[in-house]
């Protein structure tokens, strides 16, 4: 099956060349980018004598004609007016973006201060978190791929907040990326001498993802409203950690928590719930798929500590692009993600 990438100069794209180049059913037929045509071992050292690409100039007509699905790699504000402009054509598209993320063209203005897409094309795309959203998936033609950090926040948040057993009024959520999660492209905050052996907070209760989290959380539980979700670069290069705080409307102990969780997740070879009194660590997922997740319940607090680790370029990104893409078409939804972290 032949796809297509377009914004393959980012990490994401990285990522998704990566993982594509040793699928053992998609066949990389174009890598598309604004800027000069140029063999991609240029652009990325590591790919020579790897992949023997060439960027090529983004012509939507010509990929719908040679590919049966595009990968968008592209800002917030571009991946929007690229599905439009693939959308009368015969082609599957997964964004990456936060395009389609959000049902509401208001709300996506006042996060992301874009024009929101054509609300036909909100309403079909479907929103991507493989795990709990796969039926519709699979009847996919255009898929919004989730977000990095709601990704691993609502991946540790869905099994109690599906069965109602916590305060909807109190969810916090403190949440800490690597510096891979900015991007590629230069910028004051994210050089070496500002994140080397620093810890930082950003975009207080002002982050792009949480009208995200909270719509998603809203679907589970009518009754959740607004959570707060603070954000952290870490010194490091890729990589995130979410910390969530609930409160359990009745006493549940460690144990009983993780049963649920392992209950709810027992068909889903991605999400690895460990072992009572053992919390993940972002090493452990480096690299790969997987999303992590440990459990503690303070009887003395009645609150939950629910902690969720994912590697922000793959299941956060490019991973969950190519999960979701096998869901799409009726492959395995391991097909091509198989590998093992890397470690340490």
């Amino acid at each position: 099956m032949n796809v297509s990438i377009i914004g393959t100069t980012g990490y994401g794209g990285a990522e998704l060349l990566r993982i594509l180049h040793s699928h053992p059913v998609y066949n990389i037929q174009s890598i598309h980018s604004t800027r000069e045509e140029l063999p991609i071992s240029e652009e990325y050292p590591h790919l020579t004598d790897i992949l023997d690409h060439r960027l090529e100039k983004i012509d939507p007509d010509k990929i719908a004609e040679h590919s049966e699905l595009v990968f968008l790699a592209t800002p917030s504000g571009v991946s929007g007016k690229l599905t439009e402009a693939f959308a009368d054509s015969d082609i599957q598209i997964v964004d990456l973006s936060g395009d389609l993320r959000l049902k509401q063209s208001g709300v996506y203005k006042k996060w992301y201060g874009h024009n929101a897409v054509d609300p036909k094309i909100i309403n079909e795309a479907v929103y991507g978190l493989s795990e709990w959203n796969s039926q519709d998936v699979a009847r996919a033609r255009i898929l919004s791929n989730p977000g990095c950090y709601p990704t691993a926040a609502l991946l540790g948040l869905a099994p109690v907040a599906m069965n109602k057993l916590i305060d909807p009024a109190m969810i916090i959520i403190d949440a800490k990326s690597g510096a891979s999660g900015a991007g590629r492209a230069a910028s004051k905050g994210s050089n070496f001498s500002e994140v080397n052996e620093n810890i930082k907070i950003y975009k207080v209760n002002q982050h792009q993802h949480i009208p995200e989290i909270e719509q998603q959380l809203n679907v589970w539980n009518e009754a959740i409203g607004n959570i707060t979700f603070s954000t952290h670069l870490l010194p490091i290069t890729r990589g995130i950690m979410a910390t969530m705080y609930v409160k359990l409307l009745q006493p549940v102990s460690t144990e009983e928590i993780t049963d649920l969780y392992r209950e709810m997740y027992k068909n889903h070879p991605f999400v690895r719930i460990r072992p009572v009194g053992t919390y993940p660590s972002i090493k452990e997922v480096a690299g790969s798929n997987y999303c992590d997740i440990g459990l503690n319940s303070d009887e003395r607090t009645g609150r939950l500590t629910i902690v969720s680790v994912i590697d922000n370029l793959v299941k956060g990104a490019a991973g969950q692009a190519v999960q979701n893409a096998n869901i799409m078409n009726g492959l395995d939804e391991k097909a091509g993600l198989e590998f093992v972290p890397f470690y340490p």
